[in-house]
């Protein structure tokens, strides 16, 4: 598919749209919603990770009510059972055998309302979804729905109740965002916008699902060049390679930071990527799956800080001719 200034102008516009109508409901963080947004285009699962109360779970509503298509919300507790996400086969006495009843997960998208509560035996029922799009359930496997997507919020690992996400999950997560806390006018009018009833009762939809899967394809088809494809390669290598970091970034993030990147340029007209696409997906792509070795922690060294270096020490292609 070839990706044309019409197809650009539709994309830009229906992605707008979705943006603008979250915005109704979650004041003064725009760019925080452009990423959900983004990240659902690149057909990636989002991790909304910050104290409670600050609208975590308020955003991945929103997003799921501007989307026409089917939702469902699973609350994780330490006593949730893998089959409460999955579902389960039941003896069906009339029929004489055993009927599967799909559980939350089969939807387009699956809000996991504070999923470090829940055991990693519990959070580990997702793996299979989340990567592939299918679920099996006693040897039968059930395919997902298109688009789909998983929504979690979890609070900081420090806070009581939690327990931490395996790093196998983490790095099934295109992105991890953080809400933070609104300016003062934003507070002030979300006093006014939210005094008397949520708004998001009043959310519309204003896309479908062929609308969402159309931006899917669009954005997939955007071009990426070979010395880009070869910058993303050399970032993810130097986090592998960095003496503060114990783990780096996987072959799966590097897919992820390009997926990421085309939707990123598309949203801004363009059918090519740049290196500035590529730098604006790297800290929401690669700080949850980088890990600090012993030394750099107790030495203050911080991920934010790590990944700063690379994207500085990692020449951009059309400037290492130069180096």
């Amino acid at each position: 598919m070839t990706v044309t200034t019409d197809d650009l102008q539709w994309f830009g516009k229906q992605f707008d749209a979705i943006v603008d109508n979250i915005e109704l409901v979650i004041q003064g963080k725009r760019r925080t919603i452009e990423l959900a947004t983004i990240c659902l285009l690149s057909e990636g699962h989002a991790l909304i990770e910050d104290v409670p109360g600050v609208g975590k779970t308020l955003l991945a509503r929103s997003l799921a009510r501007s989307i026409d298509c089917s939702f469902q919300r699973i609350q994780f507790t330490p006593d949730l059972l893998p089959s409460d996400v999955t579902g389960v086969s039941v003896w069906d006495r009339e029929s004489a055998h055993f009927v599967f009843r799909p559980g939350p997960v089969f939807a387009n998208v699956v809000l996991g309302d504070e999923i470090n509560r829940a055991s990693p035996k519990t959070q580990s029922a997702l793996l299979e979804a989340m990567e592939e799009r299918q679920v099996t359930v006693d040897a039968v496997t059930r395919p997902l729905g298109l688009p789909f997507m998983v929504v979690a919020t979890q609070n900081p690992i420090e806070h009581e109740g939690t327990y931490p996400l395996p790093e196998a999950q983490l790095d099934r997560f295109m992105m991890r965002l953080g809400m933070g806390y609104p300016g003062r006018e934003k507070e002030l009018e979300m006093l006014d916008t939210h005094g008397h009833h949520s708004t998001l009762q009043d959310l519309e939809p204003v896309v479908d699902g062929a609308d969402v899967l159309k931006m899917i394809d669009i954005a997939a088809n955007v071009f990426v060049a070979d010395a880009i494809k070869s910058y993303l390669v050399d970032l993810a290598d130097a986090t592998r390679n960095d003496p503060d970091l114990l783990l780096g970034a996987s072959p799966r993030a590097t897919l992820f930071m390009q997926r990421a990147s085309r939707t990123n340029a598309a949203t801004q007209g363009r059918d090519y990527v740049t290196p500035d696409d590529v730098k604006e997906m790297l800290h929401p792509v690669l700080n949850h799956r980088l890990i600090l070795q012993p030394e750099a922690q107790m030495r203050g060294a911080g991920i934010q800080s790590i990944i700063d270096s690379i994207s500085e020490r990692v020449g951009v292609p059309g400037a290492r001719a130069n180096v």
